[in-house]
């Protein structure tokens, strides 16, 4: 019985310690190689822009007020419209500056027939002395009157220019040709000099977009505002809301004469034709400037990227089948695509499926494994 239970002891044991070594065999084992897709990295032409959120704005805006105070007699405009340079757009009742001007004028004629009369006995006087016929204080007398009337003659010529004025500024006309907006007055409403908005009214064509820029690009748009364009430059380009490409080109108009020293950045006004008056005051737009490093650049599918601690890499297949760890600094995305400024050659297979199973110097096969075959009965 003894030597039962001992043979068969002795049986346990082997069974295990075959269970061991096969146990550490199979943890010695290299891991299968990780199923991948590879794709060589290219060069191709890749033309990409920088975005700058804009604001559409007039070049030339007036707000149009009344120098004159006095009710609204006419209004000779449609509202929205574009009105030449001079055109008349409002006027203010002109009565008391019509009858000003006239008692102006009025006083005017009188003073010059005084200073007509004052010139004649001068004249006279001063033929008399020369006889010695008359004292010689009336003749000072005389001068000194004569003076006088000339010195009234010009006051009473400058109360005509400022009556005269005055009632030019009952007529409001238009300072320069563009599109008026809606009156904020009516026929009747009254008005008072330089207090009352009547109306505003704005250039159209051209138009600027202003965007907002750090300071380290100053030198890249002064680059640009000196640079020779022609209507078919692609550098500067405008997207009106909704994402439509509008078709005129750009060129740098202004650069504002300092930096806001709160958020280190400058403003850049930027000239766009609008013949056809798509662009308006106010509007919401984005501008897009060409890169400087747009042209021949190593572009690879987004998906090969990998993320880990802030920094990005990709699997290289080297000859052996394995999986080399790069890191790569990244320029823009173009679509699916993705710009790799360095860390890859041209014709490099990265992988882009299977990433998230690698490791550096991992084992990778491009074979699709098979399926196991299906269990007897099913």
């Amino acid at each position: 019985m003894n030597k039962k239970y001992l043979a068969y002891s002795l049986s346990l044991l082997a069974l295990a310690s075959c269970g061991k070594k096969e146990d550490e065999q199979k943890k010695n084992a290299a891991p299968p190689p990780t199923p991948v897709t590879l794709v060589a990295a290219h060069t191709t032409e890749a033309v990409y822009y920088d975005e700058y959120p804009a604001t559409v704005v007039a070049l030339n805006t007036v707000e149009l007020r009344s120098q004159a105070t006095g009710f609204v007699t006419g209004v000779y405009f449609k509202e929205g419209d574009v009105v030449p340079k001079g055109k008349l757009l409002y006027e203010i009742d002109q009565r008391q500056y019509q009858a000003a001007y006239q008692q102006a004028l009025a006083d005017l004629r009188s003073v010059q027939a005084n200073a007509a009369n004052a010139e004649v006995n001068a004249g006279r006087y001063q033929r008399l002395a020369q006889q010695d016929a008359v004292a010689r204080q009336l003749v000072d007398n005389a001068n000194t009157a004569a003076a006088t009337a000339r010195a009234q003659v010009a006051a009473a010529q400058a109360s005509v220019n400022i009556a005269r004025n005055n009632l030019g500024f009952s007529r409001v006309t238009a300072p320069f040709t563009g599109r008026i907006g809606i009156s904020e007055v009516r026929l009747g409403s009254q008005v008072g000099a330089g207090t009352t908005l009547l109306n505003t009214i704005s250039s159209e064509d051209p138009m600027g977009v202003d965007i907002v820029v750090t300071q380290t690009d100053i030198e890249r748009f002064i680059a640009l505002q000196n640079a020779k364009t022609s209507r078919a430059d692609s550098t500067l380009r405008l997207v009106l809301p909704g994402g439509v490409t509008y078709p005129q080109p750009g060129r740098i108009r202004t650069i504002d004469r300092g930096v806001n020293s709160q958020t280190g950045t400058i403003t850049v006004r930027v000239e766009f034709a609008n013949p056809k008056r798509e662009l308006k005051d106010g509007m919401s737009a984005v501008v897009k400037v060409l890169n400087t490093q747009s042209g021949q650049r190593l572009v690879v599918p987004f998906k090969a990227i990998v993320e880990q601690m802030g920094e990005n890499f990709v699997y290289v297949a080297t000859d052996s089948s394995t999986a080399q760890q790069r890191k790569v600094t990244l320029g823009p995305r173009l679509k699916d695509q993705i710009v790799l400024m360095n860390g890859v050659k041209d014709g490099d297979k990265v992988v882009t499926e299977g990433v998230q199973k690698l490791r550096d110097g991992g084992k990778i096969t491009t074979e699709v494994p098979k399926a196991p075959p299906a269990a007897p009965g099913k």
